[in-house]
């Protein structure tokens, strides 16, 4: 069963799997899958405001995102940590070409090496990047009202016409990212 859960799933398996809980939360739970609200529940719980945005009952609200969030947290450790698999990510020949062609030659990881490290983060160009570009990308989130996985997953099942350009936002910004902006910061 270890060897099971530690190997990476086909796509028409775990596609598949995520496209089933939107139906079984919805069903079971009578809840919309998301976590980018999650933000906006942790800072009502903890932050004294006034503010009308942070001014609900987030027990009654948010409580279950919340615990979701934390269930994805602690679900990520054990599957680095616990199930993790020693083997290179599988890439196609055609993708290893393409991210080389931007510079990145490292895919021990899960995510790029050349961008995601410590040393990075401490130059202005990675700065810049990885906390102004997250901090974009939360709070872009919030004003769509859902990121990836509330839009995408939940919105696109639920055939919400928002959700459809919420998406298309999401892949056209990242692919006018990747190749107009990346190649000029590295």
């Amino acid at each position: 069963m270890l060897d099971v859960l530690s190997q990476p799933w086909p796509w028409y398996i775990a596609g598949p799997l995520i496209g089933l809980m939107v139906p079984a939360l919805y069903i079971f739970a009578g809840k919309a899958f998301g976590i980018s609200s999650s933000l906006r529940h942790a800072c009502a719980a903890v932050l004294p405001s006034k503010a009308a945005y942070f001014n609900y009952n987030w027990r009654q609200k948010g409580l279950w995102n919340l615990i979701m969030a934390l269930g994805i947290v602690i679900g990520g450790f054990i599957a680095t940590t616990l199930l993790a698999n020693p083997n290179p990510i599988a890439l196609s020949d055609a993708t290893i070409t393409d991210l080389s062609a931007l510079g990145l030659t490292n895919f021990n990881g899960l995510v790029p090496a050349e961008i995601f490290n410590w040393q990075n983060l401490l130059t202005p160009v990675g700065f810049l990047m990885l906390v102004l570009g997250g901090f974009l990308v939360g709070f872009g989130a919030r004003y769509a009202g859902g990121c990836t996985s509330g839009h995408a997953i939940t919105g696109l099942s639920n055939l919400q016409k928002a959700s459809l350009f919420a998406t298309l936002g999401f892949f056209i910004g990242g692919l006018l990212v990747t190749h107009f902006v990346y190649p000029i910061l590295f």
